[in-house]
């Protein structure tokens, strides 16, 4: 599953400049155009850099630009600070390294009354495969799907009750996959999770969107806040639910 999770530079710089219109980066919108964005003699020009070189970047035939070069991408293609860290990162990749196991699998049974303190907060902990292996009662009263062993990335894609449970489920589902993509290293991820990524590309349009547009976001990378549903029998529970990943691997 790694070859259609994996991002590479030239996959970025072509999702991201699809993105903005020639109005948006200060240029003339010109004739009518075949596709949306910006067209690659576009950012080169407002990168300050030739055609033929920004042509190899996207080709992946050059893989050393110069941090002036990713700087000036980064303001042509109007990045913030979290893009520009994710393009950073896909410009030099870091060595892969294979952690042990049993780092993945750090204590999250000590969790437990952790979660358990707060009374009146939903709260529930992601392992490396998404699942949920640690929640306090509210987190269950909130949603099924933020039990032990479920899978709340895939059901907010998949399941209708979550679109019922959250009222801004365009907003959630598009800061559940940019945080995704900004955390996920296909050479560490756990193969749960990159097999639950491949299905939902396949079988959620709204998530095989998402993922294609490349966007980049450090944090959220799961359900949290919700409606709490009228038959919980808690009033006092707070709207929100704190959410905690059992492993932070990052996009490369």
């Amino acid at each position: 599953m790694a070859h259609e999770t994996a991002d590479t530079l030239g996959e970025f710089l072509r999702a991201r400049r699809g993105q903005i219109s020639p109005q948006q980066a200060g240029l003339p919108a010109g004739e009518r155009r075949r596709v949306p964005g910006l067209r690659r003699e576009e950012v080169a020009q407002l990168a300050g850099i030739s055609p033929e070189y920004y042509l190899r970047l996207e080709q992946g035939r050059n893989l050393n630009p110069s941090d002036q070069i990713l700087a000036a991408l980064a303001g042509a293609l109007q990045l913030d600070e979290d893009a520009v860290a994710y393009l950073h990162r896909l410009a030099r990749p870091a060595p892969p390294t294979r952690r042990p196991r049993g780092r993945a699998r750090t204590n999250q049974g000590d969790l437990q009354p952790l979660l358990d303190s707060w009374p009146q907060t939903p709260a529930y902990v992601q392992g490396p495969s998404g699942r949920v292996v640690a929640a306090n009662r509210l987190a269950g009263l909130l949603c099924p799907f933020f039990a032990v062993g479920r899978n709340p990335l895939r059901a907010a894609f998949l399941e209708p009750e979550m679109r019922s449970l959250y009222p801004q489920w365009d907003d959630m589902t598009a800061k559940a996959v940019s945080g995704l993509r900004a955390m996920i290293d296909v050479d560490e991820a756990d193969p749960e999770l990159l097999e639950t990524i491949g299905e939902l590309t396949v079988a959620s349009e709204r998530f095989s969107t998402l993922w294609t547009r490349r966007e980049v976001r450090s944090t959220g990378c799961a359900p949290t806040g919700g409606r709490r549903p009228a038959d919980s029998g808690d009033s006092g529970v707070r709207r929100g639910c704190r959410r905690w990943n059992g492993s932070r691997r990052r996009a490369r």
